[in-house]
C-alpha cells in the first residue's frame, strides 16, 4: 500500500481512536483484553481501509468495522471455558471533575449493559454517543425503525436490570 494511504490512515485512526477505545470497555472486562481488542480492531480496520469508499464518514464506518469486530470475538470468547472471572471493571475516564457518585452510576450503568446482548450492547453504545436513528441503523446494518424499536425495548430492559 501506498504511504500517502497509510498516512491518511494513521491520521483518522488517531483522530477517531476514543471509538475503538469505547467500544473495547463495553466488551471487555481487563486491560489486557481492551489491549487485545483494539489491536484487532485497529488490524482490522487496516485490512478493509482499502476498499472504505467514503460513502459515509470515516467515524460511521470505523463504528461498524469496529462493533462487527468485538461482536464476532466476544461471540468466539463465549464459547470458550473462563479460567479467570473479574468481578471489577476499571473505569479510565480523562475528565477529572468526575465524583463518586457519577462514577458509581458509570459503574452501574455499564454493569446493566453487559448483562445485554451483543446487538443490545451495540445499540445502547451508539444511542449514548448521540448518534441519530439513521445513524445508528446506518452503522448496524438495520432499518431506523428497528433501531428505534430495539431502543424502546432496551430501554425498558435496562430498568428492569438496574431497578428490579
Amino acid at each position: 500500500m501506498s504511504s500517502n494511504l497509510e498516512k491518511e490512515f494513521v491520521e483518522q485512526l488517531e483522530a477517531n481512536q476514543n471509538i475503538v477505545h469505547k467500544i473495547c470497555r463495553l466488551y471487555t472486562d481487563n486491560q489486557d483484553a481492551h489491549n487485545d481488542l483494539f489491536q484487532e480492531v485497529t488490524i482490522q480496520l487496516w485490512k478493509a481501509y482499502p476498499k472504505f469508499r467514503g460513502d459515509s464518514k470515516f467515524s460511521t464506518w470505523m463504528y461498524r468495522v469496529a462493533l462487527n469486530t468485538a461482536i464476532t470475538l466476544y461471540r468466539k470468547s463465549k464459547r470458550r471455558v473462563p479460567t479467570q472471572r473479574y468481578e471489577t471493571v476499571e473505569f479510565k475516564i480523562e475528565d477529572t471533575t468526575e465524583n463518586d457518585e457519577t462514577m458509581e452510576q458509570l459503574t452501574l450503568l455499564y454493569g446493566a449493559v453487559k448483562q445485554l446482548n451483543d446487538i443490545e450492547k451495540a445499540l445502547v453504545f451508539l444511542y449514548l454517543e448521540d448518534k441519530n436513528y439513521r445513524e445508528i441503523a446506518e452503522t448496524l446494518g438495520i432499518s431506523e425503525v428497528n433501531a428505534r424499536v430495539k431502543m424502546n425495548r432496551i430501554k425498558t430492559k435496562l430498568t428492569n436490570i438496574i431497578n428490579p
